[in-house]
């Protein structure tokens, strides 16, 4: 990699800019302390400066795939002039036999990335519109169509290394061949990036990371990466929770050490000594809107619910829409939680007219579980505010709140959508503290707040 010194400040200050863009938190002394990495490494070595720029800029572990895609567009290989010519001529039976040598093998080895670029310039440029030709991935994956040549690979390394169980084979052809069609959407992303500029493609390549990605937008595919924070999460909102319930607790007064304590001052009780209150873990009751238009964030929260159990000594879960019914039994001990959510809207009474109506929630929900909530409970309430211009039963609320050790809004929504329409977000946020919470990243700076 060969460069001027003014051309690499530009391309780290670029290549910074894309990261914060892209929803990584670089901050400019992160930025300065990679600038100053670079000046103690071989910039020549390119994995060298990968690691670098990864030491000072990377926080999380999630955050690594979108770092990386950028720097492979900000800080491209060098590409040999004869990329692709050994391709030329050959027959596609030729080719296929060569890539299932090739995920028979180390995805390191310089040639499998070699073969993946070579196969990008043979296959990878089609018409995208009149007159005008881009690149894709697609088209070089349905001419090798690796998948088609698993049952050869398989064959080939179980005869070859005798002994090796097919189960591990498997799973090391399905890491080359993603590691392969990874390959060819990097030098596509290359090519493009050469013609079109690297910022455009910055722009509209990198995926946020998944503890940014917004709940009510979120895919199915998302929303099974977003199941492993669940856990995680939970614990650190059990214990912050049993922090400030030790806090907010003072034992009760000890006569007998206050009055040993009054001997040293002549009698007079100048410091009074009070029992330990009782350690106990929380209570929590969960109030979730489960209505369509929240249903990915009930989705998720939901399956926070769920890890909550083995946190509290008690959880009651409630979900709603226009009528509110319990559904701790769903989560029983045992349960699978994807099927739990899938009964919840055939079993649970949680529908009369099919429209949110919180008003109506809060008033049924205390004539139905008045022992629901009480001095030891912490009360979480899980939803977008909007009440289809329905009375919000404000007074309700507050006697519910009132009752509670501590009460929670956790609302999906951007907080610049509240009160627009039919939101009561600053009226309900007005008697229990509202928090804007459309990703992990939020959710787990709420927990932190419980400090």
């Amino acid at each position: 990699m060969t460069t001027t010194p003014a051309s690499l400040v530009d391309r780290h200050v670029g290549f910074v800019h894309a990261l914060r863009e892209a929803g990584l938190p670089v901050s400019p002394a992160e930025g300065l302390d990679a600038a100053h990495a670079l000046m103690v490494i071989d910039l020549a070595e390119r994995e060298t400066l990968r690691e670098a720029y990864a030491a000072t800029l990377v926080k999380r572990r999630a955050h690594r795939p979108g770092f990386d895609l950028l720097f492979d567009l900000w800080f491209p290989p060098v590409i040999s002039g004869t990329d692709g010519t050994a391709a030329e001529d050959a027959e596609l039976p030729e080719l296929r036999e060569r890539l299932a040598e090739l995920l028979t093998g180390d995805p390191a080895d310089p040639a499998f990335r070699e073969f993946a670029r070579a196969m990008v310039g043979r296959f990878g440029q089609v018409q995208a519109a009149p007159g005008r030709q881009s690149w894709f991935s697609f088209p070089v994956l349905r001419a090798l169509s690796p998948e088609t040549l698993v049952a050869r690979m398989l064959t080939a390394m179980l005869d070859e290394r005798g002994g090796l169980p097919e189960k591990v084979a498997r799973r090391h052809i399905a890491r080359t061949t993603e590691a392969f069609t990874e390959a060819v959407a990097s030098d596509v992303r290359r090519r493009i990036a050469e013609e079109s500029g690297v910022e455009k493609i910055a722009r509209s390549a990198v995926r946020p990371p998944i503890d940014q990605v917004d709940f009510l937008r979120a895919t199915k595919e998302e929303l099974a990466r977003l199941r492993r924070e669940v856990y995680p999460l939970a614990r650190r909102l059990a214990t912050r929770l049993s922090i400030r319930q030790k806090r907010g607790r003072r034992g009760r007064l000890d006569f007998r050490r206050t009055v040993r304590a009054s001997l040293s001052t002549g009698g007079v009780p100048l410091t009074t000594h009070l029992r330990p209150p009782r350690p106990h873990r929380p209570e929590l009751v969960v109030l979730c809107d489960a209505s369509d238009s929240v249903s990915t964030f009930s989705h998720f929260t939901l399956l926070l619910t769920f890890a909550l159990r083995e946190q509290f000594t008690k959880v009651r879960a409630f979900a709603f829409v226009d009528t509110v019914d319990e559904i701790t039994g769903l989560f029983a001990p045992g349960a699978d939680v994807l099927d739990a959510i899938a009964r919840l809207t055939e079993e649970a009474d949680i529908v009369r007219f099919g429209r949110t109506d919180y008003g109506h929630v809060f008033e049924r929900f205390a004539e139905r579980f008045p022992d629901a909530v009480g001095p030891r409970t912490s009360l979480l309430i899980l939803g977008d505010a909007r009440s289809n211009y329905q009375t919000p039963a404000l007074g309700r609320l507050k006697r519910l709140a009132g009752q509670a050790r501590h009460a929670y809004w956790l609302n999906p929504e951007p907080r610049a959508q509240w009160d627009t329409g039919d939101s009561l977000a600053t009226s309900y946020g007005s008697v229990v503290p509202m928090h804007e919470c459309r990703n992990v990243a939020q959710l787990a700076a709420f927990v932190e707040t419980l400090a």
